[in-house]
């Protein structure tokens, strides 16, 4: 495929095959086709689960960012806003998705079952505003903000189900993952944000905040492992299984900061600046693992790129995150799925993806 049929391609939504044969990644963009062209078009894709991929879109300038499902294509968008101005999907676990949408100009954590209508509105009584930001079976996790500080909680279902996790001494918290049993997110503690985890309790919380760091976050949960990012002065991509003392750094060789967004099985992914620039990154539990996503697209066409996140169902393994398309007068960003064949046993170490060994899903 020339170049210039690649372009046509990634405007239409249509999936582009890599030039690293080795690394058999597939990318599909799934741009919505009536934003395609539109100035100040826009959109990302945040997470993934199923057959389904969650993020936002803009159409146009000046024009709503809908909260957004996809089903692999560009053509399969669907708008999850309930008539906001503003609203997102982080991710998906089932039929079911959340976020939130914008109410009053404040943001109301949500769930919704595949389409605008069935959306519910999650913000807990008496909270300024709040966020989902991730969904496992039939649990939510996310943050309200209860008086002046946001507290990180979980919810069922509804609003009324919300529980507070917030951690006795913490200013402000927050969940960014779930399993359905155990959280991670993070916790500020004498003014700095700490990595955390908890199983469902304030009282369980567990600062995985590593020795010599300035702040640190947990983003991504599976199984007994979290991923995130620990600040040395450099953000450094960070591996956990449970404490602080399990911490693995992840920053590639080369890179000047990097970020893992989230986990599955023992697969990492994230973003990794390198010469200036960002690329979206998969590792497999070490910094030497890593790959550089960015490679499996066409050259020159797409600047920065981050992956969010990771699943599989057991045979193909896929990716989630979004690139900046050059190509575009102005130049925007793009919801982009990558997958991949998992190798067939035995061949798993020589294509660096060892260590695979389940196919459940956080989200």
């Amino acid at each position: 495929m020339n170049r210039r049929a690649v372009r046509l391609c990634a405007a239409c939504g249509a999936t582009f095959l890599s030039g690293q044969l080795h690394a058999q990644w597939a990318v599909t963009s799934l741009h919505p086709p009536s934003a395609t062209g539109n100035p100040d078009s826009r959109s990302s894709a945040r997470g993934v689960g199923g057959v389904q991929q969650v993020g936002h879109a803009r159409l146009y300038s000046g024009g709503p960012t809908h909260a957004s499902l996809w089903s692999g294509s560009g053509a399969s968008w669907t708008s999850l806003n309930p008539g906001s101005d503003t609203s997102d999907a982080y991710a998906t676990s089932g039929t079911q998705q959340v976020g939130y949408v914008s109410i009053a100009s404040n943001a109301h954590a949500s769930l919704w079952s595949g389409s605008a209508a069935s959306w519910v509105d999650l913000n807990p009584a008496g909270a300024f505003s709040s966020i989902a930001r991730d969904i496992a079976g039939s649990q939510q996790a996310g943050y309200a903000k209860i008086g002046s500080h946001d507290h990180a909680g979980v919810w069922s279902g509804t609003a009324a189900s919300w529980v507070d996790l917030h951690p006795a001494g913490a200013t402000i918290s927050g969940v960014e993952a779930t399993t359905g049993l155990t959280q991670s997110g993070f916790a500020s503690i004498g003014g700095y944000n700490h990595a955390a985890l908890w199983s469902g309790t304030a009282a369980s919380w567990v600062d995985l905040h590593p020795a010599g760091a300035l702040v640190s976050y947990a983003y991504g949960i599976w199984g007994s492992q979290q991923v995130g990012q620990a600040n040395f002065g450099s953000t450094h991509a960070s591996l956990w299984s449970g404490t602080s003392a399990s911490w693995v750094d992840l920053n590639p060789a080369g890179a000047t900061s990097s970020t893992a967004y989230d986990n599955w099985g023992s697969f990492q992914v994230g973003n990794a600046v390198v010469g200036g620039i960002g690329k979206a990154s998969l590792w497999n539990g070490s910094a030497g693992s890593w790959e550089d996503l960015s490679l499996s697209l066409p050259p020159g066409t797409w600047g920065a790129t981050v992956a969010h996140d990771v699943w599989s169902d057991g045979s193909t393994l896929f990716v989630a995150g979004w690139g900046v398309n050059m190509d575009t007068v102005p130049s925007h960003t793009e919801a982009l799925l990558w997958s991949r064949p998992i190798p067939a046993p035995g061949t798993l170490a020589l294509l660096g993806l060892g260590g695979l060994t389940s196919c459940r899903r956080r989200h």
